[in-house]
């Protein structure tokens, strides 16, 4: 049982935190203070320390020092969240704002525990194309798709390539933008996740990049911008769709130069940070409209990882409702529960539009309204409509398959070899003749639509080559 020690000056606080970790078995000791913690507890002891910022006497960052090499999470309110940031750069593994989300809580406790534990038994003996461990990371899937996914996180992880990540909201592309990090050699270093979408844009220019005391007003003191709290790490903007163009071309500028410039400040400085952008927006669409920058987006996607759908992952989903489950009905405290039949078939043929994020909020009402063990259709709140629309919508792509396949007999000599699936077809043609061909050339040859041609470009990471047409 891992043994987790709170310095929080807030009984309420403190106790409640407690009964929360208690509840999700881990050992829980606790401090009212940073002296407090030194006189009662042999702190390196601990697997985790979670510190308040502020505290009675000396700060919460003291913890870093007496705990080492015992990682320390910060807790902190929203209105100091700066200083968290700047905690980090002191050597704290991670902050959280107050009043935090159980959930979070919960799941950043174990993944830094999980990150430490790797971290002590020198993974970095490990070659960069072993297996990746799947659970390790937090991500749930052994579909084929996956394993391709899995394979290029392998290959682009030790590199310090910028990378976006594309996929739906929910199919979980913070958990890859992380095991990007922990994978690669700054590993150690901070990641810092930023959700461009939530920093009003009056404020997102002086969150990333800091600001000089007075550049604006209510600007009382000078400010470290996130850019720079991520200095030797990994910077993760997530939706860097919703990034406003000035902001944007600050961040050309990093890119291209290493180097940041404070809103209000005449000097720039060198930062060194790996770029990690995540978007479910067609970035490159916009960037022929104007409303994002076209120098940018080909200095972003330098490696482009795209997350399937949760409904084109059809294998994975039982697999991750199985572990789901037991999480929530754990973290409840409830008696195992399993689904019934009908259930299993709706998680199958349920479209899921909101992908894994969805299907974590059913699991959960499903285990909060469950009076018994069998978790059913009606408890998750599953649309059968919809469950059904996905049947149609199967069936479509069958005869668009099969439409597909003999639109592929009617090529003369450059056929590809008949022993081939579809899918490897595809690949071949493609692949032979994009050269020769524009891009409606080529959908119109394979008999589907140049969405349907873009779509499964990204699916078997196949580039459009720069003389290939419209």
């Amino acid at each position: 049982m891992h043994h987790i020690l709170i310095v929080e000056d807030e009984p309420i606080i403190r106790s409640a935190l407690r009964r929360l970790l208690e509840r999700n078995h881990y050992q829980v000791s606790e401090a009212g203070s940073v002296q407090e913690a030194q006189e009662q507890y042999e702190i390196p002891t601990f697997d985790l320390i979670i510190s308040d910022l502020r505290l009675p006497g000396a700060p919460g960052t003291e913890m870093i020092k007496l705990a080492e090499p015992t990682p320390v999470l910060i807790m902190t309110s929203y209105a100091s969240l700066r200083s968290a940031v700047d905690s980090m750069r002191l050597g704290a593994i991670d902050y959280i704002a107050k009043p935090f989300d159980h959930d979070e809580m919960l799941q950043t406790v174990a993944r830094i525990i999980q990150d430490h534990k790797q971290s002590s038994a020198d993974l970095d003996e490990s070659s960069p194309s072993a297996p990746i461990d799947n659970t390790d990371i937090g991500i749930i899937g052994s579909s084929a798709v996956m394993q391709t996914l899995y394979s290029k996180i392998r290959k682009v992880a030790p590199t310090d390539s910028n990378v976006l990540i594309q996929g739906e909201s929910g199919t979980g592309k913070e958990l890859v933008a992380r095991a990007l990090h922990n994978l690669s050699k700054r590993a150690k270093a901070p990641m810092i996740s930023v959700n461009c979408a939530a920093i009003p844009e009056t404020l997102i220019e002086s969150e990333l990049f800091g600001h000089e005391k007075g550049a604006f007003t209510g600007a009382v003191t000078a400010r470290t911008g996130l850019v720079e709290a991520a200095d030797g790490g990994t910077l993760f903007l997530d939706e860097i769709g919703e990034l406003p163009l000035e902001a944007q071309a600050r961040l050309l500028r990093v890119l291209q130069e290493g180097e940041i410039r404070r809103v209000g400040s005449v000097q720039s400085h060198k930062v060194d940070v790996r770029l990690v952008a995540a978007t479910h927006r067609d970035l490159k669409g916009l960037a022929k409209t104007g409303g994002f920058r076209e120098d940018l987006y080909y200095r972003l996607h330098v490696i482009a990882l795209h997350l399937p759908a949760l409904r084109d992952r059809e294998t994975d989903v039982l697999e991750i409702a199985e572990i789901l489950l037991e999480r929530q009905r754990s973290r409840m405290d409830k008696e195992p529960m399993e689904f019934t039949a009908q259930a299993k078939l709706a998680l199958q043929k349920y479209s899921w539009p909101g992908n894994v994020r969805e299907l974590e909020n059913a699991l959960e009402r499903a285990v909060i309204l469950c009076e018994g063990n069998q978790v059913t259709t009606e408890l998750m709140g599953i649309d059968i409509d919809l469950a059904a629309e996905k049947s149609d919508q199967e069936a479509a792509k069958v005869a668009d398959a099969k439409a597909a396949a003999e639109s592929a007999t009617a090529l003369e000599s450059e056929e590809a070899p008949s022993k081939l699936s579809l899918e490897d077809y595809f690949q071949h043609f493609v692949l032979e003749h994009q050269d020769q061909m524009t891009e409606t050339e080529l959908a119109r040859k394979l008999g589907v639509s140049r969405k349907c041609l873009w779509e499964r470009r990204q699916r078997f990471g196949i580039p459009r080559r720069k003389s290939s047409g419209s």
